[in-house]
């Protein structure tokens, strides 16, 4: 399993309430449109607004969002990202101040609740 998590900072002009429903309701949907074939799992992950929880925005923290990606294989992944043009490029650089990419091998954890005695 490939997992593609791309690291995404709003463009000044637009509010995180913006950015959040160009994200979700047309950009995602452009790329998962796009990558369909050899995609098999996508999820967008938006930083929760300033709303009193811990860790809403911590300092020093320069991104508003992550998304992640999942390929099957590095055949896949090699898929998705040879097709030619990109048509999510110019959308993302009309919407973003900056962004990475981090490609990372996912290592899932059992998690067991321990009993207290």
């Amino acid at each position: 399993m490939i997992k593609v998590m791309w690291f995404l900072k709003r463009a000044e002009h637009l509010s995180l309430e913006e950015f959040t429903r160009w994200w979700v309701e047309e950009h995602a949907l452009d790329v998962a449109h796009h990558q369909s074939p050899h995609l098999s799992r996508y999820v967008v992950n938006v930083r929760t607004a300033d709303s009193g929880l811990p860790a809403a925005a911590p300092d020093g923290f320069d991104w508003d969002g992550v998304a992640e990606q999942w390929f099957e294989s590095v055949e896949a992944y090699e898929a998705a990202y040879s097709l030619k043009p990109s048509p999510t490029r110019a959308d993302t650089l009309a919407h973003t101040s900056r962004f990475a990419r981090m490609v990372v091998t996912e290592r899932p954890i059992a998690c067991v609740k321990r009993v207290q005695s």
